[in-house]
């Protein structure tokens, strides 16, 4: 073989060489990368801190965050980006526009999405659920304080839309709903002729019922009748009630990384994320002289009992 063949099978190998390194790094790459644009009115640490963990959790994606003072209106987003708002006036701006880019709403409840939306729900926005789903609370009762049977529900106007969810999950599990209106916060006759009526009290998460003005009351009442409260949602477990379910931060990227995985054409209406946690109070539990809530187990348990069908 002649220099000038050594020298052409030479640059040949070369090449293939090359392209088959293209071929591997093409095949090593992401298949595609999304812009994903997070805002809020609120621009404090706390949404910073999540907007980077999301953003180190997708590398491949080009994450921002910007405040909802500085963006257009949504129509005039680019049409893929990938939108995800974090409180509810982001909410608020983002349904002025029926135009905008798809759209995943945390941070809002049951509660607060009917309050705004009535029983609409707009084209291109999937509202993922901030309180914990009455399924789950329900059978966090019937795990900790299996001899409760009489379910307590304090409602107001706003969250009484919830009560018929509520009995279709606690009948079949032999509970019976309690239900009892709170019109008047002011008024603790109703809290005490539910209390006479109930095993437990299972807190909704309606701003109207419980907030800081009424949580003395409540918790008092509880302790001096005995009455666990569980519920209605983390917050309140540190201001005295027995337990609740819940998802952190954590959580909630994962959501947020499987649902960032798929075309926005498959994401849900409305959805509640598959892991959670179970908080406890000790020091309540002891009050009440209830055994302790070993929130690990508890969380591991009502997590194996969801994936059965």
């Amino acid at each position: 073989m002649g220099a000038q063949s050594r020298m052409t099978l030479l640059l040949v190998l070369r090449f293939w060489r090359r392209a088959l390194l293209w071929v591997c790094l093409l095949l090593a790459a992401p298949a595609w990368s999304a812009d994903i644009l997070l805002t809020s009115a609120e621009d404090g640490a706390g949404v910073q801190a999540f907007a980077q963990a999301l953003a180190q959790q997708r590398p491949e994606d080009h994450v921002t965050f910007t405040p909802l003072k500085d963006l257009p209106a949504p129509s005039r987003l680019p049409a893929n980006t990938r939108l995800i708002v974090l409180d509810l006036p982001g909410l608020d701006w983002r349904l002025q526009d029926a135009q905008g880019p798809p759209t995943l709403v945390l941070r809002i409840s049951r509660l607060q999405a009917r309050q705004r939306l009535g029983h609409t729900h707009p084209a291109k926005i999937s509202l993922l659920w901030s309180d914990p789903p009455l399924a789950r609370q329900l059978n966090l009762i019937a795990s900790i304080l299996p001899q409760a049977k009489r379910i307590g529900v304090l409602y107001g106007t706003d969250s009484e839309f919830l009560l018929p969810e509520l009995r279709e999950y606690a009948t079949p599990m032999g509970l019976e709903i309690v239900p009892q209106l709170w019109d008047n916060i002011n008024d603790s006759r109703p809290l005490q002729n539910l209390f006479k009526n109930s095993d437990v009290l299972l807190g909704l998460d309606d701003p109207q019922l419980y907030n800081p003005k009424t949580v003395k009351n409540l918790l008092l009442s509880s302790y001096a009748q005995q009455l666990p409260l569980v519920g209605p949602n983390a917050g309140f477990v540190k201001a005295g009630s027995l337990a609740s379910t819940y998802s952190d931060q954590a959580d909630w990227l994962d959501v947020l990384d499987r649902l960032l995985d798929h075309p926005p054409t498959s994401w849900p209406r409305s959805l509640y994320p598959e892991h959670f946690k179970v908080v406890g109070n000790p020091q309540v539990a002891r009050s009440l002289g209830i055994e302790q809530v070993d929130e690990v187990a508890v969380a591991a348990r009502l997590a194996e009992g969801e994936k059965r069908p």
